[in-house]
C-alpha cells in the first residue's frame, strides 16, 4: 500500500515542479522580450533573445549533468542566469525602459554572438579518446591471444637446437706452416715500419684471419 501512495504521490510533484518551471520560464522570457524591444530590438528579433538565454542556460546544465568539462558548464551558466537575471531586475522598475542607456544597448546587440559562441562550444565537445585507446590496446592482446596456441605448438613441433660452443684457438700444431711463415713477414714488416712488435689484433686484420686462429699464430711468433 505504501509503494501505491508513493507512486501516486510522484506524478504530482512532478507536474507541480513542471508547472512552476513553466510559469518561471514565462515570466523570464516576457522579460527578456520587453528588455530587447527597449533596447532597440524590435519585431521577431525580440523574441529570439529570450530563446537563446534559455537555449544556452539547457546547454549549460546539460554539461554539468554530463560531469564532462564542469568549469566551460559553469562559465556559461553564469552567463546566461546574468542575463536572465538581469533583464528581470531592469524590467522591475529599477530601469526607465524609455531611455534606456546605451551600455545596455550594446550589451542586448552584443548577446547574439555571445551565445552563439556559448552554445557553440557546449553543444561540440571534445571526443573522449579514452574508450577509442582502450580498444586499440585491448585488440592486440586479444590476438596475442589467438594467436599463442599456434605459437606453442610451433614451438613443440620444431626440433630442439643444439647451443652453440664458443670457437676457442686451435692447437699449434694445427696451423699450416705456411701461413706461420707469412705472419712471420708480416711482423717483421711491421717490427721495421714501427719499432714495436705486432699486437694480436694488427695480425688480425693484416692477415684477414679469425681471433682464435689469430691468437695461435701470435702464440708461435714469440
Amino acid at each position: 500500500m505504501a509503494e501505491r501512495s508513493a507512486s501516486r504521490a510522484l506524478p504530482g510533484r512532478v507536474d507541480a515542479v513542471l508547472i512552476q518551471a513553466g510559469i518561471a520560464a514565462a515570466l523570464s522570457f516576457a522579460h527578456l522580450h520587453d528588455l530587447a524591444v527597449a533596447a532597440g530590438q524590435d519585431g521577431w528579433k525580440a523574441w529570439a533573445y529570450p530563446i537563446s538565454v534559455d537555449l544556452l542556460l539547457v546547454a549549460a546544465w546539460k554539461r554539468l549533468r554530463s560531469g564532462e568539462s564542469k568549469a566551460a558548464g559553469w562559465s556559461w551558466f553564469l552567463v546566461a542566469l546574468a542575463a536572465g537575471l538581469g533583464a528581470n531586475v531592469a524590467t522591475a522598475g529599477l530601469l526607465d525602459l524609455d531611455h534606456v542607456p546605451a551600455w545596455l544597448r550594446i550589451a542586448v546587440a552584443g548577446w547574439p554572438a555571445v551565445a552563439f559562441l556559448g552554445g557553440t562550444l557546449l553543444a561540440h565537445s571534445p571526443v573522449d579518446s579514452a574508450p577509442v585507446l582502450a580498444e586499440q590496446h585491448d585488440q592486440p592482446t586479444v590476438e596475442a591471444a589467438q594467436q599463442s596456441p599456434r605459437v606453442s605448438k610451433a614451438a613443440s613441433s620444431s626440433p630442439a637446437t643444439v647451443p652453440r660452443t664458443p670457437l676457442t684457438a686451435p692447437p699449434s700444431g694445427a696451423v699450416p706452416a705456411a701461413l706461420v711463415d707469412h705472419a712471420r713477414k708480416v711482423a717483421a714488416e711491421h717490427h721495421t715500419r714501427t719499432g714495436a712488435p705486432i699486437d694480436t689484433a694488427t695480425l688480425r686484420a693484416r692477415l684477414g684471419v679469425p681471433a682464435p686462429l689469430a691468437e695461435a699464430i701470435a702464440a708461435q711468433l714469440i
